[in-house]
């Protein structure tokens, strides 16, 4: 992930990927942070050098997040609401085949602790790099796979057939007739192979009405991204118009509030004290503010963390995308060296489009104006380190999430009552000396 974050989202932008589950990031820590284009990465990582998973989410779903769970620097999962219905992403990364067997089986039992306490009637999508072969063909599996895999199976590959049986799952990539080319998620050298998987729940997989891998993207080296598109029975809601707003600030400038004074003593007919009410007098300021300062378009600001991602950076990352493609359909030395020569430009361009960007923005900081900047760039920070944006639903007593407005209410009565009518330890006390003083007498 080092470097590749705007690439990843303008990947996901361009693809039109709403939810990425990402593996290997060899990222350290436990935090959420946005890449850009309005999409947001969370992430747990221990060691910077191996290891690491994440889910990266469009802008439009980070509000439905409720919770995030890290269970280690190979388990994550993240719970979404979207419309009434619960959905569960989980990303996993399974030890390869060459490590230890007591690091596989943590693996194993993490990833059941956290099936064990998704609730039945939510769903659970699994995007994993799992290091192991299903095989192809599904003599036995017919439950849980399809007949669409590649090569032989394996033992890691039976690890993942033997967890979807064990939780009622299916291997989406093995369902869909595809080409060999679209099958294979991995490709190193002269090997080519299958270990990068989806997986969901086997009631919900008449759900999903497509899945392949994607070829020519150079985000990756040797993996590549596992792609299924998946339809929730939802009813949509009306989205709800972003505000426009009126251009207050540029009452700095002289002539501007200078204009605007004018224009509101004209609307309040020439006179230089305020009328009594309020309500009137406030909606002239505002449709005065409107007309001679203007009003913002409504639409996204551009995203402050990747000022640097330039016309020079997309151009250099488009033409190693094409070259990876190229590679990939005529693996010579030639188109080879051509490759990694531009992956290397890409990353100088990066740098330097970086530096410019950072020196620029050094340089406003150091201006009255720039102080603003510094808080307003420091508050976005805090926002997008959060994993949850804002608190939409609770838990009943079992842990199940509640959505409806009936169910939350209901669940926030119960809660009160047993709260007020609970009795603290000094009355417990005081009920239990009148009782035995009773009883004495």
């Amino acid at each position: 992930m080092t470097g590749k974050g705007r690439e990843l989202a303008d990947m996901m932008e361009r693809r039109k990927v709403d939810i990425l589950c990402v593996q290997e990031t060899r990222w350290k820590g436990s935090k959420a942070r946005s890449i850009g284009a309005g999409f947001k990465l969370f992430y747990y990582g221990v060691d910077s050098k191996r290891n690491g998973v994440g889910v990266v989410l469009k802008e439009e779903f980070v509000r439905n997040v409720l919770e995030v769970k890290r269970v280690s620097d190979r388990v994550m999962s993240l719970k979404l609401e979207i419309e009434g219905v619960m959905l569960n992403v989980v990303s996993g990364y399974a030890p390869q085949v060459g490590c230890e067997l007591e690091e596989k089986e943590r693996f194993w039992s993490e990833l059941d602790e956290v099936m064990e306490s998704i609730p039945t009637g939510e769903r659970v999508v699994i995007g994993a790099d799992f290091n192991g072969h299903v095989g192809e063909g599904n003599r036995g599996d017919e439950e849980v796979m399809g007949k669409f895999g590649v090569k032989e199976r394996n033992l890691e590959g039976q690890m993942v057939v033997d967890f979807a049986k064990r939780m009622d799952m299916a291997v989406v990539n093995t369902y869909f007739q595809k080409r060999e080319e679209h099958r294979v998620t991995y490709k190193s050298g002269g090997r080519s192979t299958q270990v990068d998987y989806i997986l969901c729940r086997r009631g919900n997989l008449k759900e999903i009405s497509d899945c392949k891998v994607v070829v020519g993207e150079s985000v990756a080296r040797q993996h590549r991204m596992v792609v299924c598109r998946m339809t929730l029975m939802v009813c949509k809601k009306k989205r709800s118009k972003i505000e426009k707003k009126t251009k207050w600030w540029k009452l700095k400038k002289e002539e501007c509030c200078e204009e605007f004074r004018q224009k509101l003593r004209q609307a309040l007919g020439g006179q230089v004290v305020l009328p009594d009410d309020w309500e009137t007098t406030a909606e002239v300021i505002r449709e005065t503010g409107r007309k001679v300062l203007g009003v913002s378009s409504g639409r996204r600001k551009e995203d402050k963390e990747t000022w640097w991602w330039n016309e020079e950076v997309q151009d250099s990352v488009q033409r190693k995308r094409l070259a990876k493609k190229k590679w990939d359909m005529d693996r010579t030395e030639e188109n080879r060296q051509e490759y990694k020569e531009l992956q290397r430009r890409v990353k100088r361009e990066v740098s330097k489009a970086k530096q410019k960007a950072y020196d620029e923005l050094y340089t406003r900081l150091d201006t009255r104006e720039g102080e603003k900047d510094l808080y307003r760039l420091a508050r976005q920070r805090d926002r997008d380190g959060k994993d949850v944006q804002q608190v939409r639903v609770i838990k009943d007593r079992d842990g199940r999430v509640l959505t409806s407005e009936e169910s939350v209410q209901r669940r926030w009565k119960e809660y009160f009552e047993e709260l007020m009518n609970e009795e603290n330890e000094r009355e417990k006390k005081s009920r239990r000396g009148e009782l035995y003083g009773t009883e004495s007498r």
